[in-house]
């Protein structure tokens, strides 16, 4: 408790050097503007009222800077870590202990999963979704019978479907990024994959989708399969959009290894 109230206070101290070094940087330009521009023979002038507007100007800074440390004391709320705060160490307070309940139901390496959250949102409590256009237009032809299907989604499926449901259904949701069309495949609707229920919705699809993979220690081919569809090609080039997306969660897994052996 007390290491997790420590690396708060540190945060937020870290915080805070940066909201004053730029305050900094603000009152110096300020005062560069408030420098006279004097022509010859004027030299001094229009310097009387130069004191008064800088201590009005710091006196800006200093109720900036106690409204800013109520702000961030009290905004601790319910949690001793941000919410937003993401990292390693910001995945683990943020998701560790219901991932650590979700692998032991599953059977699925908690290391796995905490590492493919750093990959889609960086570890971080708030995930907004991530519109895809090109999926909400495969999306419409398959709505038109213009394309027979999209990863088993058919013209049965989402034949009534407005535009802006189409348009959820395009977009990721959640820890895990997973595809809006995903909840048809999982029989829930798209209410479950973004509110409190997204957690564990996500493990279940990774389970249900390519869990024997991770169970057997397939790691690579697990990570290569949740953002491309398919497990790491003969030839060992990976096809993910970010060439590092793979090789980035397996060092992530070696970081989390720590953390859930305390």
């Amino acid at each position: 408790m007390f290491s997790r109230l420590r690396e708060y206070i540190n945060d937020k101290i870290e915080y805070l050097k940066k909201v004053k070094y730029s305050l900094l940087m603000d009152y110096k330009k300020y005062k560069q503007k408030l420098k006279p521009k004097t022509k010859k023979g004027q030299k001094g002038k229009a310097k009387k009222n130069e004191p008064e507007n800088n201590n009005s100007f710091v006196k800006i800074v200093v109720a900036a800077l106690v409204v800013i440390v109520l702000f961030v004391v009290f905004s601790g709320g319910n949690h001793t870590k941000s919410e937003d705060a993401g990292g390693v160490k910001g995945a683990y307070n943020n998701y560790g202990r219901d991932v650590k309940r979700l692998a032991r139901e599953f059977d699925i390496s908690p290391s796995y999963l905490m590492s493919l959250i750093m990959l889609e949102c960086s570890g971080k409590k708030d995930v907004p979704p991530r519109f895809e256009k090109h999926v909400f237009n495969k999306l419409k032809d398959v709505r038109a019978k213009k394309k027979s299907d999209l990863e088993s989604i058919s013209y049965k499926d989402i034949s009534n479907a407005s535009d802006d449901a189409l348009k959820n259904l395009a977009s990721s949701w959640g820890p895990f990024q997973l595809m809006g069309y995903k909840c048809i495949h999982l029989g829930i609707s798209i209410k479950d994959l973004r509110g409190d229920n997204s957690l564990y919705y996500g493990v279940k699809w990774i389970n249900d989708t390519y869990g024997d993979y991770i169970r057997k220690g397939r790691y690579a081919d697990a990570f290569h399969i949740h953002n491309t569809g398919r497990p790491v090609p003969k030839d060992g080039k990976y096809k993910t959009y970010d060439k590092n997306y793979v090789p980035n969660g397996l060092a992530y897994m070696k970081e989390f290894d720590k953390l859930f052996a305390r």
